[in-house]
């Protein structure tokens, strides 16, 4: 029997399924992506940064309109064109390929080949399905394949992907997957401990909790090798 609420068919893993309004909001509340790939629409660039803002203003307008806000107050009236450009240049930026950091290499001169770990990265994101925000730290490690990277670009690297709609779990591969592509090594991790607001401030409403989330590869998939990076991180090995 179908749920009450409106249906919509939509493709999903290449099979058209139904969604009632009850299986939506479900969706959202358990965090599940379709995609390791952020989903976009071939057109998605095709507007300049200035026309999206343009247009996400006369939208935010017409759904403060809709909640009854006072557009003419002082305090409201330029509240659609600050939310367009945060959007579109600040908190989303990183969807925008063009704004992906220039990512030097140099040589290992120094011959370090341990671990190398930049721990405790802040970032702010926000959850794809309710548009709150998602904040927290991030553990990157990798092991040097004859190229190093700079600090900073650790750090630039993480706030790249989550300045775009995310879930924790593909924010984490997709920092993972492209660090190692950088570095020409399998030997990278990355370990993410978030606050959701989609579960603290709505929803069930639990403000106590976090989600860690994980991507090992090459050596960090051998025991010795993540134990050793879980201490440095000071995470317990048996979590």
């Amino acid at each position: 029997m179908k749920q009450n609420g409106t249906l919509l068919n939509t493709p999903l893993n290449k099979d058209m399924i139904e969604l009632s309004d009850l299986h939506i909001d479900e969706m959202g509340d358990n965090h599940i992506a379709t995609s390791v790939d952020t989903p976009m629409r071939a057109d998605a660039f095709d507007l300049s940064d200035d026309e999206k803002v343009a247009a996400i203003e006369k939208h935010f307008k017409a759904i403060m309109d809709v909640l009854g806000l006072d557009l003419t107050d002082d305090s409201l009236k330029g509240t659609p064109r600050r939310v367009a450009k945060m959007y579109v240049k600040e908190i989303f930026s990183g969807l925008n390929p063009a704004n992906k950091p220039a990512i030097a290499l140099f040589e290992n001169k120094y011959k370090y080949n341990e671990m190398l770990v930049e721990k405790n990265i802040s970032f702010y994101s926000n959850c794809e399905h309710h548009f709150v925000p998602i904040y927290g730290k991030a553990h990157v490690a990798y092991i040097s394949n004859g190229k190093v990277i700079g600090l900073s670009k650790l750090n630039r690297l993480v706030e790249f992907y989550a300045k775009r709609p995310q879930v924790q779990e593909r924010l984490t591969v997709q920092i993972g997957r492209d660090l190692q592509a950088i570095l020409d090594t399998e030997d990278v991790a990355v370990i993410i401990d978030a606050k959701h607001l989609c579960v603290a401030s709505r929803g069930v409403e639990d403000d106590t909790s976090s989600t860690v989330t994980s991507y090992y590869g090459g050596k960090f998939k051998e025991e010795a090798t993540r134990n050793e990076l879980l201490r440095y991180i000071d995470l317990k090995t048996d979590m």
